[in-house]
């Protein structure tokens, strides 16, 4: 069995990287959303985190989560939000022929990858440089020519806090905010 080495400092913010299985464009569609964001809303409650930044896209979500001082357990915390989701949804999106030994031993279904990516955010401008990425990711894979025009992401909070102009990115191009 893999043993993942994982980032630990309790109280820290972390950046994710958390894929649909096999890569499908189902994340965004309306079942799944509200899945996501109930799920989200119990395990808030249950074990508190404050989403800093977010983007939902059709294959892939990306966020970064501040955990309370003294916790640093943001495992418990993605595989309750996945189990949630794919209990919601697991009559619309679950494919048989997908399920394999490994997938009914691990009691997992077909709408997650196993794993996820996490980065600890090391400094406030490692911390910007994160946000600016989620807020940029969907104009980078193609979704959209703005990022003011992609509705899943907290974009639109960054703009109405102030801490982007409703024009952000659109007259700058990948190669200078380094996503290319």
């Amino acid at each position: 069995m893999s043993r993942y080495r994982r980032a630990t400092a309790a109280g820290s913010s972390y950046f994710f990287t958390v894929v649909a299985y096999r890569r499908q464009s189902i994340l965004c569609g309306e079942a799944i959303r509200n899945a996501l964001r109930a799920a989200i809303e119990t395990v808030r409650l249950a074990r508190p985190f404050v989403i800093d930044a977010w983007v939902l896209l059709p294959d892939h979500l990306h966020c970064v989560w501040t955990l309370p001082d003294g916790d640093a357990d943001f495992p418990t915390r993605w595989m309750m939000i996945k189990r949630a989701v794919s209990l919601a949804c697991r009559e619309d999106y679950r494919r048989a022929d997908w399920v394999t030994a490994s997938k009914l031993k691990h009691r997992e279904s077909t709408i997650w990858q196993r794993r996820f990516w996490e980065h600890q955010i090391r400094d406030e401008n490692d911390f910007a440089r994160h946000v600016d990425y989620i807020h940029f990711n969907p104009v980078k894979h193609g979704h959209v020519q703005r990022a003011v025009d992609w509705p899943h992401s907290t974009f639109h909070r960054y703009v109405r806090d102030g801490v982007y102009a409703h024009d952000w990115a659109v007259t700058i191009g990948s190669a200078v905010l380094g996503y290319d």
